[in-house]
C-alpha cells in the first residue's frame, strides 16, 4: 500500500536557533534517527522531511530546518531554504534551548502570526535552564502553547504530541473536497484521462487518483475514459453524467464532445478550488486580456520533472498565451519551492494545480501575488480562457462563474 502523499499531510515545521536541539526533537518525535545530531552548530544544512502517522490527526510531515540564525554566505543560503518552509508550515514548533529567549524568538513569533500559523513553543534542554518568569504566562495569553522537553532523553514528547493535536487547523481536519460535493451519491462522473508521453507508466497521476477515491467515498459512480472514447462512452449511457472532468490539455476536444447540458471542467480547476482561492484565479484569468507583446509571464510548477518536447508549462501554455496575445512573451519558469522575490516585474503568474502540495503553500503564493499587485492564474483556467471555453469550464462553480461575468461586465463599462 502506498503511503499518503505530502499534499494530504499536516506540515509541521520545526524552527529555532542553531544547536537548539531541533534535530534531537525530530528524532524523538518519530522514534527514528532521521536527522544528524551533533554539538557542532549548523549541522543541519537543508530541510529534512519525515512523514509519519500521528493519531488521531492522521498523516503528518515533520520538517527539520537549519538554524535560521546562521551566518556567512553559506549560512544565508541555508536561511533562505529554511524560510521557504514557512510557506508550507501548517503548525510551527519554535524550539528554544535552556529557556533562552530574545528578539530572535520574538521575530519568529511575529512571522508565524503574520501567516496565521498555529505555534507551539518548545523549551528544550529544560534540564539546563528555564524561561524567564512570566514568559510562559504571556505566551499562553497570546494563544501560544508551551511545552518543556529534554529531547535527547525523550522527555516531554507526549506533551508535544498532545499540543499538536490541539493545534491542528480546522481546515486540515475538515479539508475542502475536490469533487465529491459536485457529484451526488448515486450519480456518475466521467473522468477523461489522456495517455500521452507525460503520463506515468503503469499508474495515474495524483489528481486522477484523488478524484476516483473521493467519488467512491461519496457513493458516486465513476467512469474513466481516454479523450478519443468520450463521445462513444456518453452515447452508451442511459442518462447523462452529473459531471465530466478532463485533463486540461484535452479541454477543446472534450468540450466539443460533451453535450451542452452536461457540466464540464478540468482536474486542474478542481484543484484550483480545493487548494486555492477560485475568485482570485478568475481575476487572474481576466488579466490575460491585459497582456501585450513582450510582457513578462512567470510559469510556476510545483513538481520537479524532466520536461519533454510538448511540456504543458514550458511549451503549450506559453504557445496558447502568445496566440491569444498575438505576439511574443517573455516567459520564465520556476520549479519546486523556488519563487522569485521580484514579482512586480511580471504581468501574470500562471501556477500549476499544486496537486502534490498542501493548501497552505499555494495560498501563501497567492497572497504574495496579491500583495505585489500581480494577477495569478491556474494552468487549467489559463488554458480554458485562451481557448475560449472559460464559461463552460466554470459551470460547475456558480459563484466563480458569477464573479467572472460580473468582472467581465465591469471591464466593458
Amino acid at each position: 500500500m502506498r503511503p499518503a502523499p505530502k499534499s494530504f499531510r499536516l506540515h509541521i515545521g520545526i524552527f529555532g536557533r542553531r544547536n537548539a536541539g531541533k534535530s534531537s526533537l525530530v528524532n524523538a518525535l518519530v522514534r527514528q534517527q532521521v536527522s544528524i545530531v551533533s554539538e557542532v552548530a549548523g549541522t543541519t544544512t537543508d530541510p529534512v522531511e519525515k512523514p509519519m502517522e500521528l493519531l488521531p490527526i492522521g498523516p503528518v510531515l515533520f520538517i527539520d530546518t537549519a538554524g535560521i540564525d546562521d551566518v556567512g554566505a553559506l549560512g544565508q543560503a541555508r536561511v533562505e531554504k529554511t524560510r521557504q518552509v514557512f510557506d508550507r508550515t501548517d503548525v510551527g514548533l519554535l524550539v528554544v534551548a535552556g529557556g533562552e529567549w530574545g528578539e530572535f524568538e520574538e521575530g519568529m513569533l511575529r512571522e508565524f502570526r503574520a501567516r496565521n500559523t498555529p505555534t507551539i513553543v518548545v523549551f528544550n534542554k529544560s534540564d539546563l535552564g528555564h524561561p524567564a518568569a512570566g514568559l510562559e504566562d504571556r505566551l499562553r495569553e497570546e494563544k501560544v502553547a508551551c511545552v518543556a522537553t529534554v529531547a535527547n532523553r525523550g522527555e516531554g514528547v507526549l506533551a508535544i504530541r498532545e499540543a499538536l493535536v490541539k493545534a491542528a487547523p480546522e481546515e486540515f481536519i475538515n479539508a475542502p473536497s475536490m469533487i465529491s460535493d459536485l457529484v451526488p451519491p448515486g450519480e456518475l462522473a466521467v473522468l477523461v484521462v489522456p495517455i500521452d508521453k507525460e503520463a506515468p507508466k503503469g499508474r495515474l497521476i495524483q489528481p486522477q487518483v484523488q478524484a476516483i477515491r473521493e467519488l467512491l467515498d461519496g457513493d458516486s459512480y465513476c467512469m474513466v475514459v481516454k479523450e478519443r472514447e468520450l463521445r462513444d462512452a456518453l452515447d452508451r449511457l442511459k442518462r447523462p453524467p452529473a459531471l465530466v472532468v478532463t485533463d486540461s490539455q484535452a479541454f477543446l476536444k472534450v468540450a466539443g464532445d460533451t453535450p451542452p447540458g452536461v457540466k464540464m471542467t478540468s482536474f486542474s480547476i478542481l484543484l484550483a478550488r480545493q487548494k486555492g482561492d477560485l475568485a482570485q484565479f478568475v481575476q487572474g484569468a481576466l488579466a490575460i486580456e491585459d497582456l501585450t507583446p513582450n510582457d513578462r509571464v512567470l510559469v510556476a510548477e510545483a513538481c520537479s520533472h524532466h520536461p519533454i518536447t510538448e511540456d504543458i508549462g514550458r511549451v503549450k501554455i506559453p504557445r496558447w498565451l502568445r496566440q491569444y496575445v498575438g505576439g511574443a512573451l517573455e516567459v520564465h519558469v520556476v520549479q519546486g519551492h523556488d519563487f522569485p522575490d521580484d514579482l512586480p516585474g511580471y504581468q501574470l503568474v500562471v501556477h500549476c494545480g499544486a496537486c502534490m502540495w498542501n493548501r497552505r503553500e499555494l495560498l501563501t503564493r497567492m497572497l504574495r501575488c496579491r500583495e505585489a499587485g500581480v494577477p495569478i492564474c491556474n494552468y487549467g483556467m489559463t488554458i480554458a480562457y485562451t481557448l475560449g471555453i472559460f464559461d463552460r469550464a466554470l459551470e460547475p462553480f456558480p459563484d466563480a462563474l458569477e464573479t467572472y461575468r460580473r468582472l467581465k461586465a465591469e471591464r466593458r463599462t
